[in-house]
């Protein structure tokens, strides 16, 4: 039995952008969402449920980029400064727990 990581990455990250491409073209965040900017330079923007913000791998994430980063938010929303690869598994491990 082998493990299907990969698929379960791509499957994972094609939620997620659609999830984001969705709530790009409305005006306002799903209820029960946030939007969430992540990339080192260039930022993609992702919208999670809000329940991410209460799980501790999440906090540590929001936590390192407070540490690094500070609260610098210049795009109007969360900015989270990792590797959108980083985040994507962050995200796709929350979704299947």
């Amino acid at each position: 039995m082998g493990i299907r990581l990969p698929s379960m990455i791509l499957n994972a990250k094609q939620a997620v952008k659609l999830q984001s491409r969705f709530a790009r073209n409305l005006t306002d965040v799903p209820k029960g969402h946030i939007a969430v900017y992540v990339g080192e330079f260039q930022k993609t923007r992702f919208v999670v449920p809000i329940s991410y913000l209460n799980h501790p791998s999440f906090l540590d994430l929001l936590d390192r980029a407070e540490e690094e980063f500070g609260f610098n938010h210049p795009m109007g929303g969360l900015t989270i400064p990792c590797k959108e690869e980083a985040f994507l598994d962050l995200t796709s491990r929350l979704q299947a727990s």
